[in-house]
């Protein structure tokens, strides 16, 4: 294991107060996303909006590393640039998923275990030997009754962690993403009980299995009241509450958390994480950063539609989201920035 790769990776993902932009959207999740839009489900719509992406220009001065799918991470642009080489020319990091989806636990209705480490070791040295530099590991954790069981909790956790040692092991930095789903009526307190509970057990397990801390970056969720909860509490609320959290549970020697949005709106998730640096930047032992799928794509996807006209405003949507979260990095972000 070449522990200063990982240590130094995993700083310069964070660094400059950029962040990770998320496009490892599987092929049925990409193609349900053109769906609604009326865009066509083809190898080359998606081969088209990732070069899209790829090549918005000043991009790197936002975006530190950007996640790829197995199928984009062997694409090119219309030229046959590789998307890799784009990427690095523009001194973005290339990373890339490995997690194969998550699927029923069996026995416990409602709730789900990620598979994939079946021949992990294997696919984790040949994305190293493409260039890849870091890669992604998605358990996700439903509240309802009776859930999350302790059961699930755990499976999940000991999937996390073993996937984390063997992405070590091979030279890349494991972004450990334990998300617990914004679906649901439940509360903030529900919210805040249950990820606290997944966070512990997760870093039990990465300890178990012996990965260096310093050289992972945490992918969590903030904390937040279920979509459909009648109550929805404010910035600050949601704010304090995420922090104390992570306060409690994130041992100091992670270098960063990178938050993922999770179906938050991207001007909300620009402005949670903005608050977050803006009160408490100066108390943190870690970065605070962004991990950020659709708060950062949707605008410009839904500018684009698959139409080659599109692509420069679209292009320049997403660049704004970026800057945006950027700020949000340093405490400065606006709702003034929105209307620029």
């Amino acid at each position: 294991m070449n522990t200063q790769l990982l240590i130094d990776t995993a700083n310069k993902l964070v660094a400059d107060d950029k962040g990770l932009l998320a496009m490892d959207e599987s092929n049925p999740t990409c193609n349900k996303r053109f769906a609604k839009l009326n865009i066509p489900q083809t190898v080359e719509a998606r081969r088209a909006y990732r070069e899209l992406i790829v090549t918005t220009p000043g991009l790197g001065e936002c975006i530190s590393g950007v996640i790829l799918y197995d199928e984009t991470i062997r694409q090119q642009k219309k030229d046959g640039t590789p998307f890799l080489k784009v990427l690095t020319d523009a001194g973005i990091i290339p990373g890339i998923k490995v997690d194969a989806g998550a699927k029923d636990l069996a026995a416990h209705p409602g709730e789900k275990i990620t598979e994939g480490l079946d021949g992990l070791r294997d696919r984790l040295a040949e994305y190293f030997q493409m260039g890849a530099l870091f890669a992604k590991w998605r358990a996700v954790i439903a509240i309802g009754v009776g859930i999350p069981s302790r059961s699930c909790i755990e499976a999940n956790a000991h999937a996390l962690a073993r996937y984390a040692a063997l992405c070590q092991e091979a030279g890349l930095v494991p972004v450990v993403e334990p998300e617990v789903l914004m679906d649901g009526d439940h509360t903030l307190e529900q919210c805040r009980a249950a990820t606290e509970e997944v966070l512990r057990t997760v870093f039990n397990q990465l300890n178990s299995q012996r990965v260096m801390l310093e050289g992972m970056i945490l992918k969590p969720n903030m904390v937040l009241p279920g979509l459909t909860c009648s109550t929805q509490e404010s910035v600050d609320e949601v704010a304090d509450t995420t922090m104390k959290s992570l306060w409690r549970t994130v041992p100091a020697a992670v270098p960063a958390i990178a938050f993922l949005s999770g179906g938050q709106s991207a001007e909300l998730a620009s402005a949670r994480l903005n608050t977050m640096n803006h009160r408490f930047k100066t108390q943190l032992p870690w970065a605070l950063a962004f991990s950020f799928a659709r708060a950062i794509q949707q605008p410009a996807l839904e500018i684009w539609r698959g139409e080659e006209a599109n692509v420069t405003p679209a292009q320049q949507a997403l660049l704004h989201r970026a800057r945006c979260n950027r700020a949000a990095r340093r405490g400065e972000y606006t709702v003034a920035m929105e209307k620029t």
